[in-house]
């Protein structure tokens, strides 16, 4: 899989989630069972506004030849992705999470694998 494409979904996939969570943050926690208090609306917001960053970051490296550039991205998107889908299959574990979470989980599989198979071509 090339990076252009890898980055390309991963910058649609981040651009959704910054957006969900930005705008309709009660309907995102509540896909994982959660409530919304202030606390939450506060984080979840922040997190849209992060997932946006990163979007916006993808969109416009996909095309960048830099080697390095294109490793240093592969593997920090790889490495969050992954803890993400560690750390959504624990919170579902202890019971913090519904199965609902479990579709961001193989999002973010998905997305790491792409990104490893970046880093080994």
């Amino acid at each position: 899989m090339t990076f252009s494409l890898v980055a390309l979904i991963t910058a649609l996939a981040t651009l959704g989630l910054g957006l969900g969570f930005l705008f309709a943050s009660p309907f995102m926690l509540k896909q994982w069972g959660l409530d919304h208090p202030p606390a939450a609306g506060l984080v979840s917001r922040r997190i849209g506004a992060v997932y946006l960053g990163i979007s916006v970051l993808l969109f416009l490296v996909r095309s960048d030849p830099a080697a390095s550039a294109v490793t240093a991205i592969s593997a920090g998107v790889a490495t969050a992705t992954g803890l993400l889908a560690i750390l959504g299959l624990i919170e579902m574990k202890s019971g913090r999470a519904s199965a609902g979470i479990l579709v961001a989980v193989a999002v973010e599989m998905l997305l790491t694998l792409g990104f490893l198979s970046v880093l080994r071509g």
